[in-house]
């Protein structure tokens, strides 16, 4: 068996340029849980199996140092083991309360030192969310619809014929959100030939950063089983600017510092992300719009911030029927309060956020927040390597949902997901679209 997982995660190396199995490294480590699942019940001790190779070959003799603590919190114990017949164990202990305890490794060879880390789970079905629901976070999300709702749809489309093909017709959108002149861009990908009423449509919101719509062909199979896609960045930066100018902006305006998901943090009207929330339910007002929606069908679909858009845009707008999110940020963002793993983007490491009127804020904006108003179809996929959205944020937002859930968990997963995943959200979202 242990041979046969060995051959297997040689193979994930072989195919995924990841971070826990680098592509074509000369070192591969393996750390095994002595659950199957990774998972435990609070109070029972774990313990990790730790292999290392090097050209495939077991390192014998060689030292590994180990660091344990609390998901994205620092090391409480550390150790040293020594490979045997290329193996060690590591006893992690246990945990009164329900969370994840991180096994950080590291060890040298060459002069190089190689690091991993592996994560387990105890109870996490019974994570709760620190951050609680303002007594008037409805009212205040339905003021600022209707506000919206004030201000007529307004957008200009672009046949874009570098990303057409014979099965696929996509457009450039320029959406105006209000009275401003401030708006989004995005891709409008359409089956080629599309009928009025025949397509479901898709809402993607983009990840975190100041950056351009990448690749914006990647998910065209969408367009070719019958979907119309909107892909949409949330500046208002034309995706077609080089990408040298997407970098100067993002290191003038997106700093530690001055980052724009802490811009305007303690006012939840004057906060940057109000305009963005917002920017999605346009967006569902454009795609329905469009004669060729079915008339039924929306879905929300993203990764990180995006999955954290998907998942608000489906507790914000009632039109949305079913919603999938990889790994969420702004996800209990305010869970630091209490010692433990916050939501990206990691207000616990900036400076003078814990104030009470940015702590107050970031209620009207946290994901666990929409999601307790969610009661759609919902599927969530998460790791629980990733230190950038923890699994115990994923876990916060996952057990508070209201309506049919279902959960991909992939263990080893950092903050990235496969194509096979990825293609699998496009299944799971065929066998839940309303008839």
């Amino acid at each position: 068996m242990k041979k046969l997982l060995l051959s297997l995660l040689l193979c994930v190396a072989a195919q995924l340029r990841a971070e826990n199995y680098p592509y074509r490294s000369d070192v591969l480590w393996v750390a095994t849980p002595d659950h199957a699942d990774w998972l435990y019940r609070t109070g029972e001790q774990a313990a990790v199996e730790v292999q290392l190779y090097r050209y495939g070959i077991p390192q014998e003799g060689l030292t590994v140092e180990y660091a344990l603590g609390g998901d994205l919190l620092p090391a409480d114990r550390s150790g040293k083991v020594v490979l045997k017949n290329g193996r060690a164990t590591i006893p992690l202990g246990t945990m009164r309360h329900p969370g994840f305890r991180d096994c950080r490794l590291s060890a040298t060879i060459g002069g190089k030192t190689y690091r991993h880390h592996v994560k387990v789970g105890f109870s996490p079905e019974a994570i709760e969310p620190y951050t609680a629901q303002p007594d008037d976070f409805a009212e205040f999300w339905q003021e600022s619809k209707a506000q919206l709702a004030a201000f007529p749809l307004q957008y200009t489309k672009e046949r874009v014929e570098k990303y057409c093909t014979d099965r696929v017709d996509c457009y450039l959108i320029r959406l105006t959100l209000n009275r401003q002149g401030q708006s989004v861009y995005g891709y409008l990908f359409y089956p080629h030939d599309a009928r009025p009423g025949s397509c479901p449509v898709v809402l993607c919101p983009p990840g975190a950063g100041i950056k351009t719509i990448r690749n914006p062909l990647h998910h065209k199979y969408y367009a070719e089983a019958g979907y119309i896609r909107l892909e949409f960045e949330i500046h208002g930066l034309h995706p077609d600017l080089p990408e040298s100018t997407f970098g100067e902006l993002s290191r003038a305006f997106n700093g530690r510092e001055n980052g724009y998901l802490a811009n305007g943090l303690d006012d939840r009207d004057n906060y940057y992300m109000k305009r963005v929330y917002l920017a999605c339910v346009r967006c569902i007002d454009l795609l329905t719009s469009l004669p060729e929606w079915d008339g039924r069908n929306v879905i929300t679909q993203g990764g990180s911030q995006g999955g954290a858009l998907a998942l608000i845009a489906a507790g914000l707008d009632e039109r949305v029927t079913a919603c999938v999110a990889n790994h969420p940020a702004l996800s209990d963002m305010a869970r630091f309060e209490i010692g433990e793993a916050d939501g990206y983007p990691h207000f616990s490491r900036m400076p003078g956020m814990n104030t009470p009127e940015k702590l107050r804020t970031m209620a009207y904006y946290d994901v666990v927040n929409f999601a307790r108003r969610i009661r759609i179809p919902t599927r969530m996929t998460w790791g629980y390597n990733d230190d950038v959205c923890p699994p115990t944020t994923s876990y916060a937002v996952y057990n508070v949902l209201q309506g049919p859930k279902e959960a991909l968990v992939t263990p080893v997963n950092e903050h990235w997901t496969t194509e096979e995943t990825e293609r699998g959200h496009l299944e799971w979202i065929g066998r839940h679209l309303v008839e």
